[in-house]
């Protein structure tokens, strides 16, 4: 699987942002999904995960609630919708497959991850 992030730009606090994730290959809907991020001067940190089928997700704490992960199996897409947008939310927004994962787990840690995208800049600006 290999993926391809979008939808990052400049918004304002406050503001909304809806990254893309398009995966290749006909195995994408058995693989767990994950976002990362990384801001300048900082390690990579999760933010979101998705399992295989989509039911079951988590978040890092900082975005819990403003922060929604999805996919849509059919159009080999994870999505990450991102409301309430903060300064502190400005990095560059990896997505990142591990799999085939079956199980239903969701994984929040970049131990397993496999096949990561380029990344997709978001900015938020005060």
């Amino acid at each position: 699987v290999q993926v391809v992030e979008s939808g990052g730009g400049l918004v304002q606090a406050g503001g909304s942002l809806r990254l893309s994730c398009a995966a290749s290959g006909r195995t994408f809907r058995s693989y767990a999904m994950g976002w990362f991020r990384q801001a300048p001067g900082k390690e990579r940190e999760f933010v979101a995960a998705i399992s295989w089928s989509g039911g079951n997700t988590a978040y890092a704490d900082p975005v819990k609630g403003r922060f929604t992960i999805s996919r849509d199996n059919g159009k080999n897409t994870v999505y990450l919708q991102m409301n309430n947008l903060k300064p502190e939310d400005t990095a560059v927004y990896y997505c990142a497959a591990r799999g085939p994962a079956y199980s239903g787990s969701v994984y929040p840690s970049e131990v397993g991850y496999d096949n990561w995208g380029q990344g997709t800049q978001v900015t938020v600006s005060s």
